[in-house]
This record gives structure tokens, C-alpha cells and sequence, in this order.
């Protein structure tokens, strides 16, 4: 596992207006060499996506709509940079496993960048998220066992077949592309929020938005760090378990879930997101299978049609004490239309 290790972010917001309207218009945050441009070979327009008033009887609740990426999924965020980044420093074949979001958007990115791909999946994937990976020319390699057997045998390849191993996990140029979340709601907000809601299995999303915003105070742009809801599954909750009963993180049994984006019994990460949420005084929530169910005819009957994964971090809201003036951020992480 893997970090960075870079001089503080500067952020000169007087050129932003110059920027496209992407999540590349936070490029110099981003660890590429000066004047870059080698993301516009890989770019599909991914980023900036609308942030929006969930239901008028609750206005400050907000939903930002991250399912409107080319791949349907908040992954492009770091997929694109991860990829991007790979090109740059003449990459030419990359693997990565996956419960089927990130996999889909590393073979996009993979793809349009002329880079060869490797997708580990575990064995019953979703078939569309399976046929999706395989639609933009990725070779699929489908492992027996849990996601963190998946994993173990990505891990296995990459030594053996000295390859660079583009993880959404361990590689932490990932995470520089999901950063851009907490960039483009301070944009669009012009403050921080006071809580951001998000479902977390390997943390991608969450380490990203604490990143983004950690950078964001330090350049005085916010005043407060936004509190960190996690929303688990109750099936795979090992963050919960450690975070409720205040005790050091230790794998759980993954008792099997819908939500399988957040179904990570072992998250590699586990410690940095437990400092990160109490860092920001958040706090873990967990939601049943009925819970998560409902949440997502209700979502539906918004107008969102989502994954069960976002309907898990719904359903998390929905259970979150919190006053009417709380302005409140949840991402709409994937579509449902890649559900069988």
C-alpha cells in the first residue's frame, strides 16, 4: 500500500474560470509534471457533476449526481487520473481488481489511453458490470472466493507478470482523482458542507473527499472540515464493528449483501478511514438489506435510479440524527442500471 508524499497544494482560484468545466480544472492539485497535458488524451469529459436539492421539503440536503461519469460511476474520478499518470510515464499494460465500478472505469480509461488491461473480478459479479469491463477490450480474469481473494490473486499477477498494478485501493494516484469531489462542492456550495453522507467499503470516496478538503483548509479556502458519515451494510460492517466499540480493526465474515460496492470485509485502508472520520467527529451508520431495499424504490421515486450501494448510503441518511439546518452532501455513486 501506497502514499504520496508531496510539498502543500497551492490553489489559485483566480484561474479556475479559465478551467474546463471537468473535474480537470483542478489539474494543478493534481501530481502531474508542469503544464501537463496528458490527460486531454484520456479525458471523457468526467467531473463536475450537478449537485442538487434531494427533496424541496429538506433543502439542505443536497445529492450530488457522480452516476452522470462516462462509466455511470464516481470511479472515472480516479480511474481518469490514475490512468492518466500511467500514460505519463509510459505504462503500456496495467491490472487491477475490482467489485465491478472500478474495474469498469480503469478498462474505459485503459482503453482510450492505448494501454492493455487485466480485471480481476470475483465469480458472480453483476453480468452487466462484467460485460461493461469487457466491452472496452479488457481481459477478464474471474477469481473463486471473496473480494479479498480477488485481490490476493490481482496482487499475485502483478508480481509475477511485472505489472503495474492500477489499483483503486493501493494506488494512491486513485485518490487524487477523487479529491476532485470535495473540490467541485466547495465549488459549487462556496462553503464546506457540514456533513458529507458516504457509503464506504475500500474508503475510495471518503480518504478522497478528506483529502480534498484537508487541502481546501489549508489553503484557507473553508474554515471547518465537514463531518464524515460512513454508511456500511449491516452484513459487512467491519469499520462499524472497530469504530462503535472502540476497538482496533480486525476482518469480519461477510455475511453477503446487495450493496456489493461497500462488501469489503478486510478494507486495506481501514485505519486511515477510522482516523479520517473521527478526525472530523463523524461517525459509522449501518443499514439492514430491507433498509437499503426500500431506500432505493424511494430514491427512485425522486427521480434517482441507483445502485443498491447508493441506496445503502440513502438508506444511512435516512437514519442520520441530524437538525433541519444541517447542510448535508450525499453522492449518488453509481446507476442502477448496472444492476442485473
Amino acid at each position: 500500500m501506497l502514499d504520496l508524499v508531496k510539498e502543500k497544494i497551492t490553489i489559485d482560484i483566480s484561474r479556475l474560470q479559465e478551467k474546463p468545466a471537468t473535474m480537470w480544472r483542478y489539474i494543478d492539485s493534481m501530481p502531474f509534471k508542469n503544464n501537463s497535458t496528458i490527460w486531454q488524451e484520456v479525458t471523457m469529459g468526467e467531473g463536475y457533476t450537478p449537485l442538487i436539492i434531494l427533496d424541496h421539503s429538506e433543502p439542505n440536503t443536497l445529492v450530488k449526481v457522480d452516476y452522470m461519469m462516462p462509466t455511470l460511476s464516481f470511479k472515472d474520478r480516479g480511474a481518469a487520473v490514475l490512468i492518466a499518470k500511467a500514460k505519463e510515464i509510459g505504462v503500456t499494460k496495467v491490472i487491477a481488481d475490482s467489485s465491478g465500478n472500478a474495474g469498469t472505469s480503469i478498462a474505459a480509461y485503459a482503453s482510450r489511453a492505448g494501454i492493455a488491461c487485466d480485471i480481476f473480478l470475483r465469480e458472480g459479479t453483476s453480468p452487466k458490470k462484467i460485460a461493461q469491463v469487457k466491452a472496452h477490450g479488457a481481459n477478464v480474469r474471474a477469481i473463486n472466493g471473496t473480494r479479498e481473494d480477488v485481490a490476493k490473486a490481482a496482487q499475485k499477477a502483478v508480481n509475477e507478470e511485472k505489472i503495474f498494478y492500477a489499483s483503486h485501493v493501493y494506488n494512491p494516484f486513485f485518490y487524487e482523482g477523487t479529491k476532485t469531489y470535495a473540490y467541485e462542492i466547495w465549488e459549487q456550495m462556496k462553503c464546506a458542507p457540514d456533513a458529507l453522507i458516504i457509503p464506504v467499503g475500500n474508503g475510495t470516496l471518503l480518504l478522497g473527499a478528506y483529502y480534498g478538503f484537508k487541502e481546501l483548509l489549508e489553503n484557507g479556502l473553508i474554515t471547518k472540515m465537514p463531518k464524515l458519515i460512513a454508511v456500511q451494510a449491516e452484513n459487512c460492517a467491519p469499520l462499524a464493528k472497530a469504530f462503535m466499540n472502540n476497538e482496533t480493526f480486525e476482518p469480519v465474515q461477510n455475511n453477503g449483501t446487495i450493496a456489493e460496492g461497500i462488501a469489503i470485509a478486510a478494507p486495506a485502508r481501514s485505519v486511515q478511514i477510522l482516523e479520517a472520520i473521527h478526525a472530523t467527529n463523524g461517525e459509522i451508520i449501518t443499514t439492514t438489506e430491507e433498509e437499503i431495499i426500500q431506500a432505493r424504490i424511494t430514491l427512485a421515486g425522486k427521480g434517482f435510479y441507483v445502485e443498491p450501494t447508493t441506496a445503502a448510503n440513502y438508506a444511512g441518511y435516512l437514519k442520520y440524527n441530524h437538525s433541519p439546518s444541517e447542510k448535508i452532501v450525499i453522492p449518488l455513486c453509481g446507476a442502477g442500471i448496472k444492476l442485473s
